[in-house]
C-alpha cells in the first residue's frame, strides 16, 4: 500500500514546495494536487494555485516521488492540449506523472470564466471521448478520431512521455458512467469514500471490467479521506459528522483504518492537508505521526 500526500491549492508556492519536499524527505510515496481556480464558495474569494504549472514546478524540484492531478477538469481544457501538458510534464519528472481528469463539476469557476458548464450528461459525454482522444495521442505515432465533441486529423503528440503508458486515472464514483469509462480507459481509479463504500465501488468497477473483457487487477485503485490524528472525543465526533470520508483517532485507531482499506483493495491512500493545521510545521508533525507510526506495517 502506497501513502501519498495532498496539499491544498491554497497553500503559497513557497508552502507547497517545502510540503512536498518533506514528504519525499520522511518516505511518502507521492504528491496529488487539485485542479481548480477559485474555492467552492459563494464569494469565491481566496488563494487557489493552478494545477498543472505547480506541478511542473514540483517536477523540476522535487526529483524521487510520483506526482499526480486530482483531477484535472476536462471542461478547463481541450484533451489534446492537456495531453500535450502532461506529457511535458512527465519529461520535465523524468517519468512521475499521474494524468489524473474528470468531467468536472465545480460550477462557479465555469461561472465566473465563462467555461461551458454543460449538462451532467453533455459532460460524462465529452469526459468519454476525451478519454479517447488522450489515448490516442498519449500512445499512437499520429492520431486520428472524428467524435461529436473532438475531432484530432492526424494529429502528432511530440515527445511522448517518459512512462509507457503514462499512468491515466479517472476520478469519481459514479457507478454508471464514470466507472464504466475508468473501465474502459484508466490505469488507475480514484474516489473519495470509507472503507466500506470502497469496497462496495470496487466491485462496480470489477464488474464494468467483466463486461468490457478486462483484467480488473490491471487498474489501480486509490482513495482519500479528512484525517484527523486525535484523542478528543469531540474532534471525532465533528469529523464523523463532516460529510466526507474521514479516518480519526490516535494512530493505532488510524492504523486500523488504514487495514481496512488496504483490505477493501486500495492500492493508494491520499492525506489531504485540509484538517491537518493552519501551518506549514503543524502540517508537517502530522505528515510525520501518520508516516511514522500509521503506515509502517502497511505498506
Amino acid at each position: 500500500m502506497r501513502f501519498s500526500f495532498w496539499p491544498g491549492p491554497n497553500n503559497s508556492w513557497a508552502d507547497t514546495l517545502d510540503l512536498v519536499r518533506h514528504a519525499e524527505a520522511t518516505g511518502w510515496d507521492g504528491a496529488w494536487f487539485a485542479d481548480h481556480f477559485m474555492p467552492n464558495t459563494a464569494e469565491a474569494t481566496g488563494p487557489t494555485s493552478e494545477c498543472w504549472t505547480t506541478l511542473a514546478g514540483l517536477a523540476a524540484a522535487v526529483p524521487r516521488i510520483r506526482l499526480g492531478a486530482l483531477v484535472s477538469g476536462n471542461t478547463y481544457r481541450h484533451p489534446a492540449v492537456l495531453a500535450n501538458m502532461a506529457a511535458t510534464a512527465d519529461n520535465i519528472s523524468g517519468g512521475r506523472i499521474v494524468l489524473g481528469v474528470g468531467a468536472g463539476w465545480q460550477e462557479n469557476e465555469h461561472q465566473k470564466y465563462g467555461i461551458p458548464f454543460y449538462t451532467l450528461k453533455e459532460r460524462m459525454d465529452r469526459f468519454e471521448e476525451a478519454c479517447e482522444v488522450i489515448t490516442r495521442l498519449l500512445t499512437q505515432e499520429r492520431a486520428s478520431f472524428d467524435g461529436k465533441h473532438y475531432q484530432l486529423d492526424d494529429a502528432p503528440l511530440d515527445p511522448k512521455p517518459v512512462q509507457d503508458p503514462l499512468p491515466l486515472l479517472v476520478g469519481g464514483g459514479g457507478e454508471k458512467r464514470t466507472m464504466r469509462i475508468a473501465a474502459k480507459y484508466a490505469n488507475e481509479w480514484n474516489v473519495w469514500g470509507t472503507p466500506d463504500v470502497l469496497r462496495q465501488k470496487m466491485g462496480v468497477l470489477d464488474g464494468h471490467c467483466a463486461d468490457l473483457g478486462r483484467d480488473p487487477k490491471t487498474i489501480t485503485r486509490s482513495a482519500q479521506a479528512l484525517l484527523f490524528i486525535t484523542a478528543d472525543p469531540e474532534v471525532k465526533e465533528r469529523a464523523a459528522g463532516s460529510g466526507r470520508a474521514a479516518v480519526a483517532g490516535s494512530p493505532d485507531e488510524v492504523r486500523a483504518v488504514m487495514e481496512q482499506y488496504r483490505d477493501a483493495g486500495v492500492d493508494e491512500f491520499i492525506v489531504p492537508d485540509f484538517t491537518l493545521g493552519r501551518d506549514p510545521d503543524q502540517k508537517k508533525a502530522v505528515m510525520d505521526t501518520f508516516i511514522n507510526e500509521v503506515a509502517p506495517g502497511l505498506r
